[in-house]
């Protein structure tokens, strides 16, 4: 690991995914769902651990993230559920599966990761793609940070995103902020600043100045999400929590 300043903030530099402490903050079964507006429309998301499945004889997590979201008049409408198999002992990434509706277009990108050979295989191409020694994809970086330290006015520069040829993921922690919970009570929550360069379907390009809001807590809940979509910014708000099994 290695740490410099930069500007006003420090920059930590992680080469490989830590591995994952023995109590996580979620368990099978976690759902949270979102109501998603925006100043032309609106929609849902729902973020989800599945259940424990394995890939290629290898027990991971089942995570899904999906997002519905309109534009004003319904003149654009996007689908997706993007689905993450991360394994349990080492969390590392070995199938990510992206489909996605983008105002009536249709795409499956099928991710199969192989981290022992170094690259991964999309169903839409013959060629490997070079990965991460410890890779992670766009759904496992959810669950991940819920339980890596992060301190305020720090940079986090990922080298293990799972499409090597996409460069680092970056994750800066600009404040706290407090947020309201379903339940009506009022926390502390890291707002941090991800940076996951993989388009054109990424919701967290560097061009959308996206945010999301964590607990400051032992849970680390995604209480607020804001992305970037083609017809503008969408916010996501935590409005039901289902079954998380840790105390504020």
């Amino acid at each position: 690991m290695i740490s410099l300043v930069v500007g006003a903030l420090f920059q930590v530099s992680i080469a490989t995914t830590p591995t994952p402490p023995s109590r996580l903050p979620f368990a099978v079964g976690e759902r949270l769902e979102y109501r998603a507006s925006n100043r032309l429309g609106g929609g849902s998301a729902t973020l989800r651990v599945v259940g424990i499945d394995t890939v290629r004889g290898v027990p991971g997590w089942k995570f899904v993230f999906a997002t519905e979201v309109s534009g004003i008049l319904g003149l654009y409408k996007s689908q997706s559920e993007f689905t993450s198999w991360t394994g349990v002992a080492d969390f590392i990434s070995r199938r990510f599966l992206k489909d996605v509706h983008d105002n009536g277009k249709h795409r499956i990108d099928d991710h199969q990761i192989y981290p022992d050979s170094g690259f991964f295989r999309d169903n839409n191409y013959a060629i490997t793609v070079p990965t991460a020694k410890t890779p992670l994809d766009d759904v496992a970086f959810f669950y991940f940070i819920r339980f890596i330290p992060l301190e305020v006015n720090k940079t986090y520069v990922f080298a293990n995103y799972f499409n090597a040829t996409k460069g680092a993921v970056t994750i800066q922690v600009l404040r706290r902020e407090l947020l309201t919970m379903p339940d009506g009570s009022r926390v502390s929550c890291l707002v941090l600043y991800p940076i996951v360069e993989d388009p054109p379907h990424g919701m967290f390009l560097k061009k959308w100045n996206s945010r999301l809001w964590l607990t400051d807590d032992a849970r680390r809940i995604p209480v607020q999400i804001q992305a970037g979509t083609e017809f503008g910014t969408v916010t996501f708000k935590l409005v039901k929590i289902t079954n998380t099994f840790l105390k504020p």
